[in-house]
Order: C-alpha cells, then sequence, then structure tokens
C-alpha cells in the first residue's frame, strides 16, 4: 500500500473510532428497578405500560419513570422513580386492602391463552385502558378445576382488554348472564358459554363451593385465585329541577366504583361532586362513570323557562374631582348596582359584557383637558338579554364636579443679609423686611405645592462674602441658613420638609457671574452699587439659597435693588444694630460713616491686638484702620 493510501485510511480509522467513542458516550447505559411487592400477585405498571405480577427487576431507560402497583381489593400505589445508569433502584410496595365484600349476582370470565408466548403474565384491564382497570393478570383466570383461578364480573357487558408491555394481546366486549361462565380464547376470539352454579348455588355434594352472598375481593391460594369486581353505581339529580332563564340550579351526582367519570357539556367531572349551573335552555345532563365493574349512565333533565327584569343605580350620583397639573388631588367614585332576572347575557355601555348580577366601583375622568371648573354628566346603560328572546334596558346618570387648577407657582428668590449678620448674641436679627417678605410669599406658594406634591422639600444653603476666617464665616453662614429656616417654619411650614447646609465662604458667586446676574436684573441699581462692583460681589455672597426638592428647581440670586432696605444689605461694613432693627432704611447714598462701624465684633478686635501693628492699640483702632483692612473682618 503506498504511503498517501496509508496515511488516507489513517484518517478515516481515526475519525471512526473518534466517532464511536462520541456514540458510545451518549448511549448511557439503561438502569434498573428492583420490585418487592405485598402481596406477590400485586402487578407493576410503568409508564402506563403493563410489566408483570410479582417480585422483579425490570430494566429501564435512564430518567424518571412513573410506577404503579396495582392488585384488585387493594389501594393501588402511583409514585416516580428516577432511575440513573447502571444503577438499581430497589422499590418495595406494601398495598392495603380496600373495599367491602360483593354481593350478587354475578358471573365469571375465564380467559385462555392458546398457547400465545407470555400471555399468562398479561394484564387484565376491565371497560378501560388505563392501569386503575387491572383487575389482574391472565393466569389468575385461565382454569376451572379443583383450584379455582377465576373473575368474578356483575352481569351484563364488559369490554375486556389484555395487555403487556405496551402491546395489547387482545381487547373486546364479552357479555356475561348471571350463573354463568364465559371463556374466551384470546388468540382466536373464540367464546363458549357454559353454567356456573358457583355463583348462586351448588350441588348439594360441592356446598363448599358455594360463593358467600358477600365474597371478598381478592382471595388467592398456591394455585388458585378469586376476585369478585364489584359493580359500578351512580346517580344524578337537579335541585331545583326547574329554573327561570337565568337562575341556577345545583347538579349533584355520587358514583362507586369508579374510575372515571364524564358529564355531559362538562367533562371530565370527579367521581362524585356538585356543581352550580345555569343552562340557556332545558338541557339533559347525563353522568357517564366507568370502572372495572361497567359503566353507568344516570341522567336528569334541567327544565329552563323566560322574561327579563332588570335594575341600574349609581351611589352616589355625584362624585367630586380635583386635579394639580398633572397630578390627581381627589377623585370620587361611585358604585353602580345592577341585577337582572331570567337573562343569560348583560352588558354596560360603556364597560362591556358584565355578568347577570354585580357590582362595579368606578372613577370618571373630566373630558376637559384646560384649568377651570368641571361639571359634566356620564351615562350608564344597562342591556339585558337571554336566550328565549326577552331582553331589558336601563340608564342611571353621574354627575362629575370639581376643578381642573395649575400647579402652584413656588416664587423662589435667594434671601440676602447685612454684612455680619445674624449675631452670635442675637441670632434672629439680620432678616430685613424686604427678605421676609420674600420668604412669606415662599412659604405661601411651598404650601400650596405641597397638595401638588406631598414629598417636596426645601434645601437651604447659606454663603458668606470672602472677607474673615473660616472659624468666622462657617458659624456665620450656618446662623444665616437657621434664621431662614426659623421663618419659614413660623409661617407654617413643617421643619421637616427644610434641610440646610452651610458654607460658610466657600463656593462663592464669581465676579463674572454677579456682573451677569446685575446685567439681568429687572430692578436697576444704584450708580454708586454699579461703581463698586466689589461692594456689589461681596453683597451678592451674603446669602442662602433656596432650592425646591425633588424638582431641584434653585432660587434666583438675583438682588433686591429696589428694597428700601437694600442699602443696608449691600453695604460693606457691618451695619449698626439700630439700622436692622429700625423702622426706615439708610438711602443707597448715604455714607457708611464711623456709625457704621460703631459695633466692632469683639472676636475681631481680639484678633487685631495680636497683630504687631502700633496703630491698632491706640484709642481710636477703628478709625485709624484703612478700609480694605476693615472689609477683612467677618462677614
Amino acid at each position: 500500500m503506498s504511503v498517501p493510501r496509508i496515511k488516507v485510511f489513517s484518517r478515516l480509522l481515526g475519525a471512526t473510532l473518534f466517532l464511536s467513542s462520541i456514540t458510545f458516550a451518549q448511549d448511557p447505559k439503561p438502569g434498573k428497578l428492583q420490585m418487592k411487592v405485598t402481596p406477590k400477585q400485586a402487578y407493576t405498571f410503568v409508564d402506563g405500560k403493563a410489566i408483570g405480577p410479582g417480585n422483579r427487576v425490570i430494566k429501564l431507560d435512564v430518567g424518571t419513570h412513573h410506577v404503579v402497583v396495582a392488585n384488585y381489593g387493594y389501594k393501588f400505589v402511583e409514585q416516580d422513580v428516577s432511575l440513573d445508569s447502571d444503577k438499581t433502584v430497589p422499590v418495595d410496595i406494601k398495598l392495603e386492602p380496600v373495599g367491602a365484600p360483593v354481593p350478587g349476582p354475578r358471573g365469571r370470565i375465564q380467559i385462555e391463552t392458546g398457547g400465545i408466548h407470555g400471555a399468562t403474565a398479561a394484564a387484565v384491564l376491565l371497560n378501560g385502558k388505563k392501569p386503575l382497570y387491572f383487575v389482574g393478570h391472565v393466569d389468575e383466570f385461565n382454569h376451572d378445576i379443583n383450584w379455582h383461578q377465576e373473575l368474578i364480573v356483575p352481569p351484563g357487558t364488559h369490554q375486556v382488554t389484555v395487555t403487556r408491555e405496551g402491546k395489547e394481546l387482545w381487547s373486546g366486549p364479552i357479555t356475561v348472564a348471571a350463573d354463568q361462565r364465559v371463556i374466551v380464547d384470546i388468540k382466536n376470539g373464540k367464546e363458549k358459554t357454559k353454567p356456573w352454579p358457583r355463583g348462586s348455588s351448588c350441588p348439594t355434594y360441592r356446598t363448599e363451593c358455594e360463593l358467600p352472598k358477600s365474597a371478598p375481593r381478592f382471595r388467592a391460594g398456591i394455585a388458585s385465585a378469586t376476585v369478585v369486581v364489584a359493580p359500578v353505581s351512580g346517580s344524578v339529580s337537579a335541585n331545583p329541577p326547574k329554573i327561570n332563564c337565568n337562575q341556577n340550579t345545583q347538579l349533584a351526582w355520587v358514583s362507586s366504583e369508579t374510575v372515571e367519570a364524564d358529564m355531559s357539556g362538562m367533562s371530565p367531572v370527579p367521581t362524585s361532586g356538585e356543581k352550580t349551573i345555569s343552562p340557556r335552555q332545558t338541557t339533559v345532563y347525563q353522568l357517564t362513570a366507568s370502572g372495572p365493574g361497567g359503566v353507568v349512565t344516570p341522567s336528569t333533565t334541567v327544565e329552563v323557562n323566560s322574561v327579563v327584569q332588570s335594575s341600574l343605580s349609581a351611589s352616589p350620583m355625584e362624585i367630586r374631582y380635583r386635579r394639580i397639573g398633572d397630578k390627581i388631588i381627589e377623585q370620587g367614585s361611585t358604585t353602580l348596582n345592577w341585577s337582572s332576572s331570567n337573562s343569560d347575557a348583560a352588558s354596560l355601555n360603556p364597560g362591556g359584557s358584565v355578568d347577570a348580577n354585580g357590582t362595579k366601583s368606578i372613577t370618571l375622568d373630566p373630558t376637559q383637558s384646560g384649568t377651570g371648573p368641571v361639571d359634566e354628566e356620564f351615562k350608564y346603560t344597562l342591556n339585558a338579554t337571554n336566550a328565549c328572546g326577552g331582553s331589558d334596558t336601563k340608564t342611571v346618570a353621574v354627575h362629575l364636579k370639581g376643578s381642573i387648577e395649575p400647579i402652584p407657582t413656588v416664587l423662589l428668590h435667594s434671601v440676602f443679609f447685612p454684612t455680619a449678620y445674624p449675631t452670635e448674641e442675637e441670632p434672629t436679627l439680620g432678616l430685613l423686611p424686604s427678605q421676609q417678605q420674600e420668604l412669606t410669599t415662599l412659604a405661601t406658594g411651598f404650601k400650596q405645592y405641597l397638595e401638588y406634591d406631598a414629598n417636596a422639600k426645601l434645601s437651604l444653603s447659606g454663603y458668606t462674602d470672602e472677607r474673615g476666617a473660616d472659624k468666622y464665616n462657617d458659624p456665620l453662614s450656618e446662623r444665616r441658613v437657621q434664621r431662614v429656616k426659623d421663618f419659614l417654619v413660623s409661617q407654617g411650614i413643617a421643619a421637616e420638609k427644610i434641610d440646610t447646609s452651610a458654607h460658610g465662604k466657600q463656593k462663592p458667586l464669581d465676579k463674572a457671574t454677579v456682573s451677569d446676574l446685575q446685567t439681568r436684573n429687572p430692578t436697576q441699581a444704584p450708580d454708586k452699587w454699579v461703581r463698586d462692583s466689589r461692594a456689589t460681589w461681596l453683597a451678592y455672597n451674603r446669602r442662602v439659597d433656596i432650592v425646591l426638592m425633588p424638582a431641584n428647581t434653585e432660587s434666583v440670586p438675583l438682588y433686591p435693588n429696589q428694597a428700601p432696605d437694600s442699602d443696608i444689605l449691600w453695604q460693606v461694613p457691618k451695619p449698626p444694630r439700630s439700622k436692622v432693627e429700625g423702622s426706615e432704611a439708610v438711602p443707597p447714598s448715604s455714607a457708611p460713616g464711623a456709625a457704621a462701624l460703631a459695633e466692632p465684633q469683639t472676636d475681631f478686635i481680639e484678633d487685631l491686638k495680636k497683630m504687631t501693628m502700633p496703630v491698632l492699640v491706640t484709642a481710636r483702632p477703628v478709625r485709624r484702620v484703612s478700609s480694605e483692612a476693615a472689609m477683612s473682618r467677618p462677614i
């Protein structure tokens, strides 16, 4: 063989081995169920397939399987079992006897296999195909010698199914009369019928063979087995049996020895139960109850009769509505109550289909979109009908009254303070009348705004101008922001609605910003202030800013140029207490003079004494300090 051919062969061999390893890996070994059952005649079904009677080992694919262990006259047991590859799972099930002895009359079915291989272990099902219809296996019913192996059934026609391992070996109807034995060969389906005196009587010389009047459901010996199948019974009734077109009646049914039940018009149903029904026309309700002992079909008739009567009301008939901006503050509701008799369909307009009788809570929105008073009427109509051709209509009107209001305006203006106010000794001093008026307006608007947003808050931030050290300016900004908060609280705003922060001389407005603000200020500043841009810049930084939360709307830091007390706010030196407390403001053109420096701060004088300049320890220290030095006071 040439070298190229050897290479090709090697590659093919490798690919084959690889694919084989994959196939092997994907094909796990089956698992095993090791069944141990009591009684020993109990039969095992796996995934709906008949396997066989007694203790046994069952090979199954890996996975979860549904196992049923059955023996007539005992309570069947069902459970799910999970199997792993090449593993054995032991299952030990002990069945408990159930059911009372069964009275006559009765007949017998004898099953012969005709030599079909493995048929003696096949399951026998009566009147159904599911494991719950199991009555025994063929080897328990296949002869009538000295040891009885017999299947005893109520007289009638029974659908017999013989099955094993998912294969149906034979199935067909067998009619059995009382005290008769029907022998069926499942290989060819041929039947023979013989007398069966054991069912109710026996010859005098075989009195021991007679069955008791009420025979046990299951009895087995070494080579004998007797299974006595109980008959299925059932009944159905309606109370009342006659109803109007839309009335209810209580349908009740009872069955015994039943595996499955079916009710015409509402299948499936429990084997026994009751249900409230409201048929549209006269209806026959037939119960079909099936079990190993047969099938019964009792029935009852519900007579349905006609004329629709209805009513509709609203309570209250007038409801309130109030909206602020996009938020509904008040929206009342009304409850519609309606009833109809002899109706099988009802509808509300607007609203759609409803039950014949009921209630519904409704809220109304005005059709108008603009602000203003609301006064509108809404009509609701009930239409009830029945299959008999009757109909009735009722209408009710609901009035909606109220208003649609714009969002309240909260006028946010920064609040300005005179130099060095409030003082530590008098923390309430320094909030001048013009600024109080701004806060009063703010408080009024904010209280109204809380109706729109109950979670709204005010955030206050206090500042100072650049003069002085942080140890003076930090507490000064704290006093300013606290004074504003206290005033707002006095105007009826809850303290918890106000947050505060103090920044001292940090975060000042820069001069360019102040210049821009002055340019945009709708009120004109005096010429002196325009010329003294530094003083104006300082005045702008002696303020408290206000932010409306969570809208995050900030106050406008525009200086109150035309306020009567604006010159006190503007002047660079600390104004005297008399001016701050006085009823008239100093005109903007007035010079501050020595009076403006009449109340030097103690801490500031102490700091000056520590300085080396001899002029500061003279009898008139303040007058000999230059204006720039005076401006370096804490503000």
